[in-house]
């Protein structure tokens, strides 16, 4: 009986211990996420079928190592709010126009990593919102032909 009482005691603390904090820096992520959190697309691009990949991306050169021949680039942050095991982490991604650096989109996450209990596997995390900086890249650049589809179908619905 002293056995279970004990293991049970020690069940408890374990969970006090790592679960309560991940569960209150879920709740901070929720919150943060619904005062700046999200996906924001300024300007929409069109650009020739020619520009994306197989797959559907646009490669962006990285602020630092853009040239002068590169039309777009982008710039990304990442921020530790909370340090330590969980963790709060702001992530901000935001693609530019080069001759004008005028800010086409942005895209901000916030993410608690870690809290579970440790050993070789994966750490949980829980990330707001599910978008990535792929999906703000696929919004602001636009494939002519799908944009031109695109109009076609609308006019067509709406008669």
């Amino acid at each position: 009986m002293k056995k279970i009482i004990l293991l049970s005691l020690a069940s408890l603390i374990v969970y006090a211990a790592f679960f309560t904090e991940k569960d209150r820096l879920d709740r901070e992520v929720k919150r943060l996420c619904a005062i700046d959190g999200g996906v924001r697309v300024y300007e929409t691009v069109k650009l020739p079928v020619e520009r994306f990949t197989q797959y559907d991306f646009i490669s962006l050169p990285y602020k630092e190592i853009a040239n002068s021949e590169d039309e777009y680039f982008y710039e990304s942050s990442t921020t530790s709010l909370i340090r330590g095991n969980p963790e709060l982490v702001k992530y901000h991604y935001a693609v530019y126009r080069q001759f004008d650096g005028k800010l086409l989109g942005e895209i901000i996450n916030y993410s608690r990593r870690g809290g579970g209990i440790p050993g070789p596997w994966h750490m949980p995390a829980f990330r707001c919102p599910k978008e990535t900086d792929a999906n703000l890249n696929k919004k602001i650049f636009i494939k002519e032909s799908e944009r031109h589809y695109d109009s076609i179908s609308s006019k067509l619905s709406w008669r």
